[in-house]
Parts: structure tokens; C-alpha cells; sequence
């Protein structure tokens, strides 16, 4: 099965496709046929798994594409008139994500806050969307025969699975309805329990890869818990009832969050017990009541527009999100001990489920090691580097690469997103020190982003004049209060000094690259930027540097750096390339590579991402390859 991508030069060129793009339509493809890559940095989203688990191998690269006729299924055609009345009512994107399961018309920053503070699902169809639809019609027909209902709320749930694409979650809730609607029909006594077991062995049985959607394990897992806690959740209180059943459904997809985002807003459990009503009661009936009556759209924004300007000041409060990873045997533990918990009434020992994420948070500050990774950014420079017991954390270059999306507005994409993850992965919620080597795109493209997104403590620029992109971001953390600093000579790092090589004012910004040095665990490290040739003579003048174990190789492996007489002088162990696959530089250069032939040698494009463990004088690698 194959996935196709549709790359074209301009907005409005996409936008005139996308108008003939009709849901259903036959077209005619030309393009390249390319394999998925796997995730180059650790802990990230691997799509090469992702789109074999939906059973697509192949991804095709659409160079062009021509309508031949649209569809004449009528579920498509339905689908459509759906879709055509949405756009031209709605330009907030929540019609549609409540319809018709779309949510990429909503805003990126408004939606990244939705899923910082834990209410995404609410977002994305799910069964409180089922549950919703079918309360309404059953209510609408109350006076209507049991079975007659029952059998017309589930043709109507059926075909909506259709309209929608029948999402994981959305087929758990039809298949649940409907044996639960049987089960009440013909009094089968099924308990709840009962019934969500079975819907699942049906789900798995005909196509088992479902368990690795990320939806289905949500929401299979969270209504079990809810249907298990049933007895805790029950309170005369409706406030006290609500908070509980806010907690358990927290607790239950608490492993899944953390394992998958590593990610979690403590919080969430206050946030839901307001904004589940609030959408489930408010905003999702009115949507679809403005769908009927389109002149209630004003309300409808006005809605809109305090439930995410509310989101989004939430999400600055930042102190009560933890970040760390759960491996299988703490999610095994986790859930065993939240249904015994639950089951035998021992609500004291809810206590043992925060340690065992207090013990997680504790882990990194124990580990001796000190870590390196070389980030496969792509076409770009990044590096990161943990002191042992996580005391400083230090980023040499974002990288960055301006890209476009497929979404009508030309969203940005960033590289450091994959950054941002492996770091929460960690357990990271900060950045001590952000080192910026020069002022080039493929190197800090991406700091203002990372300064948004993440506690950036102290930056370091280069020597030399600032070009547009530094002074940019030297005003952003101004208005920010992060202290940053130009030109300096070393830094004083957990009983260690981190050395730049900097000299004389260069008339170019690669050969201003802050040039660095440090040596820990009896390593020595070496980065260079994008320095060239005439910087390496200078290095080579004025500092004795012997015997580098591990060397950043200059500007990508191009020709105008990694000279074979700096080469010869340093004498890498290792030498460590970042640069991107199959790009139009010819980086690295066969002539550099040939010059560094007797060390070993390791590209971000062939490798990934490549990882150092430094422990006891002992060096363990590991390879993140795509």
C-alpha cells in the first residue's frame, strides 16, 4: 500500500489543486516511490513504523496529479457537500474537526497548548463524540420502539464511520454501541466490562494491528478504567464525582502519555473536569447546531476564542508538567497496581503510583555518565551534550531548515521538535547553556524556536558582526531577561572548562565560527563549526591540540575545510560528520573523506543521530540510523 505527498512550488498552485481534490476522487499520479525512513533521533515518532502498522510500506512523492472524475459512491458524495458547507461557515476549523475528524485547520500554537495541557482528546473524534451523537437521536426518538431506535442509531453510526474514515477510537465506539445496544434488546445481562471485552476481540481479530494505534489504546484503556473505578468515581458530591472520574481517566492514560509524548500535565485532571463539559454540553452541540443554522457563527467564534485564549494562558504555567519517559516494566507495575488500587479500596496506597514516577524523575540525576549526541538535523549542525547527574545540559546549534508543510497556510516545520522530544524523553526541561558556532540558518535557524518552547538559561554568540538572524534572536532574549554572551574564551562546566578558540575578526562568518574544545572522562571533543582552512592555520599556530578523540568534522565535510595538515596535527580518533541526505552540496567531500580515512568515521546521513555514553573512561556508541 502506498501513501502519497504532494509537493508544489507555490500556495496558490496547491490551493487550485486542492479545490479538485475531492474526497473519493480518481486521479492520475506521477511522482517518485520512496521508502519511509525510520527516526534518526532517539525516542522520537517513527512514521517508517507508523505507516507499516496501517499496513503502507511505500510513500510516493507527488510530482504531478490530474483529476480524472470524481466519485460516485455516496458516502463520498455526502462526505463532500459536508466538507463544501463546513468552509464556507467555518474558518476556525472546529466544524470540521468535530464533523468530519479534520483538526489540521485549527491553529498549530492554539493546539499545541490543547495538548500541553491534556484536552487534545477532545479534539479528536472519539466515543464522547459517539456517545454524544447517539444520546441526541435517541432522544429524538424516545417515542419510537426500543428495537426500531436502537437498529436506526446504529445505521446512522455506521455510515458516519464512513463519512469519517472510521478513526481506531471512533470504531471502538460503534462496535461498543452496538453490542451494547443488542446487549439491551434482548436483556444478554452483559455487563459493561463484559461488552468492552468483546468489542476489543473483535476489533483485534479482524485487523490486529490496531493495537498500535495510539487512539485505540487511549480509548480503550481509559474507558476500562473508567467502567473499573466505577465504584471510586461514584459521590452524591457532582463536584467530587466529576474530579474523580477526571483523575482515573488521568491515571489510566497516564503510562500511554508518557511512553508515546513523555509529557504530562499534572493538571490536566483540573483542566478536563471544566473543559470536558464545556465541549461535551457547549461547544460540540453548538457546532453542530451552527452546521443547521450557520448564522450562529459569531457565537460560535466567540466561544471559540475564550476556550483557546484560556488554553493558552494555562500553558504558561509550566511548573506543574513533568517530562520523563516509562519503559514497559513501569507501565506493567503502574497498571497493576492502579486496579488493585481501585478493586480492594486501597486508596493509600495511591501513593505508590506517584513514587514510581518519582523514582523515574530521580533516574537521570544518578547517572554518572556524560552523553553526546550528534543530531541528525538534516542539512544542518546540532549537538548535545548531559554532564553527568544531569547537571548542565549544553546545545551546540539548532539546526534549522525552513520547509513548508502541506497545510493552506504554509505553516513552518522545525528539526529541533525532534530536539524538544528526545530532551523531555530525558527528562529535560531546560537548556543551560545554547552555543551558537556562527549566525548561518543550517546552524541557529532554529534558536528562536527552542527559546519558546523550552527554558533556555545562557547563550553564547561568536565573534565578528551579527547578520540579521543573530540580532533577531539577541532581541528575543532580551525581552525574554536570558542573559547571552559574545566572544567568550571558555566556560566553567560541573569542575571542567569548555575552551572556544576564537582569534582575530574574519571577513566571512564560517572562519568567525566559535571553534570548541574540552576534554572530560579523559576525551578530548572537538567542534569546528563551519571554521575553514584559514581558521585551522590559526589553531594550528597557537594552540597544541593532539590526539582528538572525537572530532567534529568542519562545515559538513566540505572541501574548503578539514585540511589534511590540521587533519594530520589532531590525529581523530573518531570523526563525526553532520549533513544531510542526498543534498545538493555534495557534502561531505570525497577528498575530506579521504583525508580523514584513519579514523573512523560516522555521517548523520548515513548513521543518524550518533550517540556517546562516557562512563568510567569506557565509550559506548550507538547508531540512530534512518
Amino acid at each position: 500500500m502506498l501513501v502519497g505527498t504532494l509537493y508544489l512550488d507555490n500556495l496558490e498552485e496547491k490551493e487550485n489543486i486542492l479545490d479538485d481534490l475531492l474526497y473519493g476522487a480518481y486521479v492520475l499520479v506521477e511522482g517518485e516511490l520512496i521508502k519511509p525512513y525510520n527516526n534518526t533521533i532517539p525516542n522520537n515518532f517513527n512514521y517508517k513504523s507508523y505507516l507499516s502498522n496501517k499496513m503502507i510500506y511505500y510513500q510516493l512523492k507527488i510530482d504531478n496529479i490530474k483529476v480524472i472524475k470524481e466519485s460516485n459512491n455516496i458516502i463520498y458524495k455526502l462526505k463532500n457537500k459536508i466538507n463544501k458547507r463546513i468552509l464556507k461557515i467555518d474558518k476556525t476549523g472546529y466544524l470540521k474537526a468535530f464533523i468530519l475528524g479534520d483538526n489540521s485547520l485549527i491553529d498549530d500554537m492554539v493546539y499545541e497548548s490543547y495538548q500541553s495541557i491534556g484536552i487534545t482528546h477532545l479534539f479528536a473524534l472519539s466515543g464522547m463524540h459517539v456517545s454524544l451523537l447517539s444520546g441526541i437521536i435517541l432522544k429524538g426518538l424516545k417515542k419510537v420502539n426500543n428495537k426500531l431506535k436502537y437498529l436506526i442509531v446504529i445505521i446512522v453510526l455506521i455510515s458516519y464511520g464512513f463519512i469519517v474514515g472510521y478513526p481506531a477510537s471512533i470504531k471502538r465506539a460503534i462496535t461498543f454501541f452496538i453490542i451494547a445496544s443488542i446487549n439491551k434488546i434482548f436483556n444478554f445481562k452483559l455487563s459493561t466490562l463484559k461488552i468492552l471485552f468483546i468489542t476489543v476481540f473483535i476489533l483485534i481479530f479482524l485487523n490486529y494491528k490496531i493495537i498500535y494505534d495510539i487512539g485505540f489504546l487511549y480509548s480503550v484503556i481509559t474507558v476500562f478504567g473508567i467502567f473499573w473505578g466505577s465504584n471510586f468515581i461514584k459521590s452524591e458530591n457532582i463536584i467530587y464525582s466529576s474530579f474523580k472520574l477526571s483523575l482515573v481517566a488521568f491515571l489510566f492514560s497516564l503510562p500511554i502519555t508518557l511512553a508515546c509524548f513523555y509529557e504530562i500535565n499534572i493538571l490536566s485532571i483540573i483542566y478536563n473536569m471544566f473543559y470536558i463539559p464545556f465541549v461535551s454540553v457547549i461547544l460540540y452541540p453548538f457546532c453542530l447546531l451552527t452546521f443547521i443554522l450557520p448564522f450562529l457563527e459569531k457565537i460560535l467564534v466567540l466561544l471559540i476564542k475564550v476556550m483557546e485564549n484560556i488554553s493558552l494562558f494555562l500553558n504558561n504555567i509550566d511548573f506543574f508538567k513533568l517530562y520523563l519517559d516509562f519503559n514497559i516494566g513501569e507501565i506493567l507495575l503502574f497498571y497493576i497496581l492502579l486496579l488493585v488500587i481501585l478493586r480492594y479500596n486501597r486508596f493509600k496506597y495511591f501513593i505508590l503510583l506517584f513514587l514510581i514516577v518519582f523514582i523515574d524523575l530521580m533516574i537521570p540525576y544518578l547517572d554518572s555518565s556524560l552523553y553526546v549526541y550528534y543530531l541528525d538535523v538534516g542539512q544542518g549542525d546540532s549537538s548535545l551534550i548531559i554532564t553527568p547527574h544531569l547537571k548542565e545540559v549544553i546545545l551546540i546549534d539548532t539546526g534549522g531548515k525552513l520547509s513548508f508543510d502541506t497545510k493552506l497556510e504554509g505553516d513552518k516545520s522545525y528539526v529541533s521538535e525532534g530536539t524538544l522530544s528526545l530532551l523531555r524523553s530525558l527528562g529535560i526541561n531546560k537548556i543551560d547553556y545554547l552555543i551558537l558556532t556562527h549566525g548561518d540558518y543550517d546552524h541557529m535557524g532554529d534558536a528562536i524556536y527552542l527559546v519558546n518552547n523550552i527554558k533556555i538559561n545562557k547563550v553564547i554568540f561568536n565573534c565578528g558582526e551579527y547578520n540579521d538572524l543573530e540580532k533577531e534572536l539577541m532581541e528575543v532574549l532580551e525581552q525574554e531577561k536570558i542573559n547571552y554572551y559574545t566572544c567568550i574564551n571558555e566556560l566553567d562546566i560541573n569542575k571542567n572548562k569548555i575552551y572556544f578558540l576564537n582569534s582575530d575578526i574574519y571577513d566571512n562568518e564560517n572562519d568567525n565560527s566559535n571553534v570548541i574544545y574540552f576534554n572530560f572522562y579523559n576525551n578530548n571533543f572537538l567542534f569546528m563549526g563551519d571554521a575553514g582552512i584559514d581558521k585551522e592555520k590559526y589553531i594550528l599556530d597557537n594552540y597544541n591540540l593532539e590526539n582528538i578523540d572525537f572530532f567534529k568534522v568542519g562545515h559538513h565535510g566540505s572541501k574548503t575545510s578539514s585540511s589534511k595538515e590540521f587533519v594530520n596535527m589532531i590525529n581523530p580518533k573518531y570523526s563525526l560528520v553532520s549533513v544531510g541526505r542526498n543534498n545538493r552540496y555534495g557534502h561531505p567531500n570525497e577528498e575530506v573523506l579521504d583525508i580523514l580515512r584513519d579514523s573512523k568515521i560516522y555521517r548523520t546521513d548515513e548513521n543518524g543521530t550518533i550517540k556517546l555514553q562516557i562512563k568510567n573512561n569506557k565509550v559506548n556508541i550507538n547508531l540512530f540510523e534512518p
